[in-house]
């Protein structure tokens, strides 16, 4: 029987680690907090828990010694000792996590030592690797270029469940939400490259509609990152257009934006909070010594019955209730306030949406010397979490990663090196099984 351990128990772990154990494959899962690992076992004849700190580097290295592949579910900081130990023993690695350039540099060493050190098997990334390179090959092989590519995903409530004036609830940890918000961001429109700044991201977004159970839904679309690296990831080099966008409900963007202005993103710890209410640490922010909701909206530049500002009320912030213990950073007060005020009720089911927009041209020697024909192609997945069960950001996060352990522990994927899913060896046989698992893309094609 092989034997896979998976470090991190965190909220996307429970599909993955279910997953391996329902294919008959030995599962350890090493936490720092052993409950957690417990729960995930749940007393399966072939799960171990166990508790291990991640900063104990010879303790990772017992346990990854021991197993045939290590799938690292820790903050994405730990990858490269996983992948490092890994190498060295000869053991396989899996992460959801972007291929960092420690990680990269592993590559020639992992490739002589016959190991695997698979990255960006997801959702995003990974899931839209994978179906972007279905569509990619498939107009490549017909002869065809992309000459537009524009893809969008978001983790959001269903729509019954989108009950707050927010529209989002969180499903992973708010922190990593609100810190993508400072990104800067850059991309390729019409063949002209665009770069966004740090801090303004949510000054540039646009309205994007998706189908959602038959209805067509508006949503926020505004840039992710840097996108100009995966022309090359995805050998479309010539593209005119190449963008990566997030998706959220309307409002989110003017929001987050002044959440920023306000200086709740800052990640500086701050003395004196003890004993302050929600009030009093809002006004320390701007100074105010008067009417607090007045203050604010002149603060923000917003009208006195700003949906902002009526958001920036429900959460709390004008409130009398008594900080959170222990958070001292901005950052981190928000965090947990967003914890408490905006989670998921038992039963209601998140949504994650991935869209991808192509423009395809192919040559039409028949129409004249240099002539082309275009067709437009779409691909959309619509996922709904399972009441009571798992929610959709762990079964598109951790079925992916697990449907790659198990192909590679059966021999089906030999590749070795750092990869990510972007080679048909990889992407053909997890997007065949997420599709049998009711994880499935629409695609659509029109010729203009």
């Amino acid at each position: 029987m092989k034997k896979v351990v998976v470090f991190g128990a965190g909220m996307v772990a429970g599909a993955h680690v279910r997953y391996l154990l329902d294919h008959g494959i030995r599962v350890t899962v090493a936490s720092r907090t052993l409950s957690k690992a417990q729960e995930l076992v749940m007393g399966h004849p072939n799960g171990t828990a166990v508790a291990v700190n991640s900063d104990d580097e010879a303790a990772l290295e017992a346990l990854i010694r021991e197993h045939d592949l290590a799938v690292s579910l820790l903050p994405y900081a730990y990858h490269p000792v996983v992948a490092r130990l890994c190498v060295k023993h000869g053991t396989h690695m899996v992460t959801t996590s972007y291929v960092k350039q420690a990680m990269a540099d592993l590559d020639a060493e992992a490739r002589a030592a016959g190991v695997i050190l698979l990255n960006e098997i997801g959702v995003d990334p990974g899931i839209d690797h994978m179906t972007a390179m279905r569509v990619i090959h498939k107009v490549q092989r017909a002869g065809g270029k992309i000459a537009k590519f524009v893809s969008w995903c978001g983790g959001l409530p269903a729509p019954e469940a989108n009950t707050n004036p927010f529209g989002y609830k969180f499903s992973w940890s708010p922190r990593g939400v609100l810190l993508a918000g400072k990104n800067s961001a850059h991309y390729l429109w019409d063949g002209e490259e665009v770069t966004i700044a740090g801090g303004t991201l949510f000054d540039h977004h646009v309205t994007v509609p998706v189908a959602v159970e038959g209805k067509l839904i508006p949503y926020e679309g505004y840039p992710n990152r840097d996108s100009l690296p995966y022309m090359e990831t995805y050998g479309i080099q010539g593209t005119r257009t190449m963008f990566r966008g997030t998706l959220r409900n309307p409002g989110w963007c003017e929001t987050l934006r002044k959440i920023a202005d306000l200086g709740l993103l800052d990640e500086t710890p701050r003395e004196g909070l003890a004993g302050q209410t929600f009030a009093q640490f809002t006004a320390g922010l701007i100074g105010s010594r008067g009417d607090l909701r007045a203050d604010l909206a002149a603060f923000l530049g917003l009208s006195a019955d700003s949906p902002v500002l009526e958001r920036l009320a429900w959460l709390g912030l004008l409130s009398d209730e008594p900080l959170p213990a222990g958070p001292k950073a901005p950052i981190d007060i928000l965090t947990a306030r967003m914890l408490e005020k905006m989670h998921f009720a038992p039963g209601e089911r998140d949504m994650l949406i991935l869209k991808h927009e192509f423009l395809a041209e192919y040559p039409a020697p028949d129409a004249g010397a240099g002539a082309v024909r275009s067709e437009k192609i779409t691909s959309t997945m619509v996922d709904f979490g399972l009441p009571n069960g798992d929610n959709s950001m762990a079964r598109t996060v951790g079925l992916p990663a697990a449907i790659g352990v198990r192909l590679i522990l059966a021999g089906q994927i030999r590749l070795t090196g750092v990869q990510v899913p972007v080679v048909p060896e990889i992407y053909e046989p997890v997007l065949a099984e997420l599709e049998a698992l009711g994880i499935h893309f629409v695609e659509m094609w029109e010729s203009k």
